[in-house]
């Protein structure tokens, strides 16, 4: 299992856990736009760090952009391995040719 696997997994667990005491609980709790408005701070952050050429914070946004997204797809019962089945399904196509099917 990677970490990304067992991120996902926490993030599942914790659904249903007190917001008082767990981050990802209070985040779900607000519901799936406040989890969207959040995975798109973080990716802005990610930018920034990004155009900045800092690579240790640029690492540092990327980890919290994979969170909050996983934070948000999870708000709206996507899993990870609904994702990564998305991916693999897209395996050995053309970029463009997979953008051109999508219209």
């Amino acid at each position: 299992m990677t970490p990304l696997d067992r991120l996902a997994a926490t993030i599942a667990a914790r659904k249903g856990a007190d917001p008082e005491t767990s981050w990802t609980a209070k985040l779900l709790a607000k519901g799936p736009e406040k989890c969207a408005e959040k995975f798109g701070e973080e990716a802005v952050e990610a930018i920034i760090e990004a155009v900045r050429g800092d690579r240790a914070r640029l690492t540092a946004e990327a980890a919290d952009v994979l969170y909050h997204l996983l934070v948000m797809l999870a708000a709206r019962e996507v899993t990870l391995a609904d994702v990564q089945a998305e991916l693999a399904r897209r395996e050995g196509t053309s970029g463009l040719a997979e953008k051109a099917a999508r219209g």
